[in-house]
């Protein structure tokens, strides 16, 4: 699959590693079915898992519809499997080492919180994207701290990377964002968990104001 240079605007799938394999592939096939912008493999892998062999069919899937897919901070398994970039929670220590060992273009996104420096830092370093979390409280955001809505009105001031909004947001608290700028929405449980994710993904695409 042919890289793009842009992420495009709308959904942003978080996908569990850990859901059982069947039902996990299943659902971001249903997913898929609908319009999704990427999609990123959560570094939450079970002890003796075979992560190669999943992601190569979360690719497979994903780039028959030509989704790129993300891996949350294992950048080295850029090497072993066709994903097309790495998103990383933390800044990297040394992103130009990190690129010469990958040794082929990828996509790059970055966590943000309030501090504004990961934003000159992931401009610097030419990123494509950067995720603000968390939005809202959220189960699987509960490492991150709430991001003041005055940081990101500040970043689409200053700045004109890609801004996606993570961590909690669901169709019903999702109109709260129409006052901000920004790209799109990373949802990991509000699809995932769904036993209708076309209809899930329909309910935010219809509440996202882009």
């Amino acid at each position: 699959m042919e890289i793009k240079n842009n992420i495009q605007k709308g959904i942003y799938l978080v996908v569990d590693p850990s859901m059982e394999e069947t039902v996990l592939l299943k659902r971001i096939e249903q997913a898929l079915q609908e319009k999704i912008v990427a999609v990123q493999v959560w570094d939450n892998f079970q002890a003796g898992q075979k992560i190669i062999p999943l992601i190569d069919k979360i690719c497979e899937l994903c780039h028959s519809r030509d989704v790129p897919v993300f891996i949350n901070n294992q950048w080295e398994l850029l090497g072993e499997a066709p994903l097309d970039g790495v998103h990383f929670d933390e800044i990297p220590q040394d992103i130009k080492k990190i690129r010469r060992k990958i040794g082929k273009q990828f996509l790059t996104g970055l966590t943000c919180n309030n501090d504004l420096s990961w934003l000159s830092w992931a401009e610097k370093n030419r990123f494509d994207y950067i995720s603000f979390c968390s939005i809202f409280p959220s189960s699987t955001s509960n490492s991150c701290e709430l991001v003041d809505f005055e940081t990101i009105r500040k970043t689409k001031e200053k700045s004109s990377l890609p801004v996606f909004l993570a961590g909690g947001i669901n169709p019903e608290n999702i109109n709260k964002l129409n006052e901000l700028d920004y790209e799109g929405v990373a949802v990991v449980s509000g699809i995932m968990n769904s036993d209708r994710p076309q209809e899930a993904i329909q309910n935010y695409l219809k509440n996202l104001n882009l």
